[in-house]
């Protein structure tokens, strides 16, 4: 891969990671649920404050 390819990868992971970071937060105020999906299906719901 070429530098500027692993740059933009290495952006958009961070990107992917803080939203998921920032759900949990919100989550855990509310004191909600996270719905799990693979390929469409429902896998598992989990307590935010379980995580």
């Amino acid at each position: 891969m070429s530098k500027e390819i692993k740059e933009i990868r290495e952006k958009i992971l961070a990107g992917i990671e803080l939203s998921y970071k920032r759900l949990l937060e919100q989550r855990k105020k509310e004191d909600g649920v996270l719905i799990i999906c693979r390929d469409g299906k429902t896998i598992e719901t989990v307590r935010a404050k379980d995580l």
